[in-house]
């Protein structure tokens, strides 16, 4: 599923005000952080992430590690934090209506 530019501005717009919910920190991205992300992701859809001083990864590395394990999309990359979307499947979410072209 790949994004398109208007897409991608849509979703940066949204994720403006978002707090980051992921953090990643000194090690890095265990598989209770992958499974923290994929619930995060079933809830609200747009997850902005942190990626702290002490982390072995970069917030890139980090954004497309979690992206390409959890089926998502790297919306932006900016200093130390990232955000990235995926659809839910789950029914009791608002889903958010992307824009088409």
């Amino acid at each position: 599923m790949a994004l398109s530019k208007k897409q991608i501005k849509q979703l940066r717009a949204l994720a403006n005000h978002l707090n980051p919910l992921i953090i990643v920190g000194k090690h890095d991205l265990s598989d209770a952080a992958y499974q923290q992300a994929d619930e995060t992701l079933e809830k609200h859809e747009l997850v902005k992430c942190s990626v702290l001083d002490g982390s072995g990864l970069t917030s890139k590395e980090a954004a497309t590690q979690l992206a390409s394990r959890l089926n998502a999309e790297v919306v932006q990359v900016i200093g130390n934090r990232c955000v990235i979307y995926r659809e839910t499947h789950d029914e009791q979410v608002t889903k958010i209506k992307l824009v088409r072209e």
